[in-house]
């Protein structure tokens, strides 16, 4: 069965975005650089990326024009088949790439369907309303976490009250120059 692994950006004290749902603080340039490498490998490990539909606003904005002299990561992610999930959108373009394809039904559905097809493993990036509803579903296989030496104060919470039936086991860990700190867990769904 493939794996869905969730990557997340998130503040020290524990918020993946600011309270206006921005996610500036992690946008430094020595957190990529240091990371890259890293993200580049990863991506030979999956076959798709899963997005809501504000972070592929997001991302659409961005990467699709982007080149790997700019981002060392810009092809492989380019052309790595994407999902949107959305209600509100019928069309997901990408740029010059072949286009995003959009699930409008049960989240839940698609991804437990998804896991049971062949193939290599499948990443979420940001989307917090679906990455906690995949959690609440148990289907997340593994959370990768970079977290930036950063206190927000205020924003959007990854992890919620209503998870309490989640328990991590840490996996790895890397510490990077900047401050930066990666880890990665297993969770464990106690429900």
């Amino acid at each position: 069965m493939r794996k869905l692994i969730l990557q997340e950006w998130i503040s020290l004290d524990g918020f993946a975005a600011d309270e206006n749902g921005q996610t500036d603080f992690f946008n430094k340039p020595e957190y990529n650089e240091e990371s890259e490498d890293d993200v580049l490998d990863f991506m030979g490990t999956i076959d798709a990326i899963l997005l809501g539909s504000r972070t592929y606003r997001m991302f659409v904005e961005y990467w699709p024009t982007v080149t790997t002299e700019v981002e060392t990561i810009a092809d492989k992610l380019n052309e790595t088949p994407k999902i949107v999930f959305s209600r509100m959108v019928d069309h997901v373009p990408w740029g010059k790439w072949n286009d995003a394809r959009i699930v409008n039904r049960n989240a839940v559905e698609e991804v437990t369907r998804l896991k049971n097809k062949p193939g290599l493993d499948m990443v979420l990036w940001g989307s917090l309303s679906l990455a906690q509803s995949l959690l609440r579903a148990e289907l997340i296989d593994e959370i990768q976490l970079r977290v930036c030496p950063v206190i927000l104060g205020k924003g959007k919470r990854l992890f919620s009250e209503e998870m309490k039936h989640l328990e991590l086991e840490l996996l790895e860990t890397q510490s990077f120059k900047s401050g930066l700190v990666f880890l990665k867990y297993q969770p464990i769904y106690t429900s």
